[in-house]
């Protein structure tokens, strides 16, 4: 499987996958950029690791992140810039 680089990536983990409790179980990391429009229009981001959703929580610190998102975002180039 080849990953495709996007130049100008600025990234945070965002919630999906969903529990009982409607607390996501893990966030995903998706382009900053994104995250408010999704926020306030209801329009939906994609995930590094390719999971489409529309933001609905902010991850609090320790929350788990996606490992796929993870392993992808730790081989994106440093410095992304906006």
């Amino acid at each position: 499987m080849s990953t495709q680089t996007l130049p100008e990536v600025d990234v945070r983990p965002e919630g999906t996958d969903h529990t009982g409790d409607d607390t996501p179980k893990m966030f995903h990391y998706v382009r900053k950029n994104k995250i408010a429009e999704s926020a306030v229009m209801g329009t939906h981001v994609v995930a590094l690791c390719g999971e489409v959703f529309p933001v609905t929580r902010s991850p609090k610190p320790g929350s788990p992140v996606c490992p796929d998102c993870k392993k992808i975002f730790d081989g994106l180039p440093k410095g992304g810039g906006e």
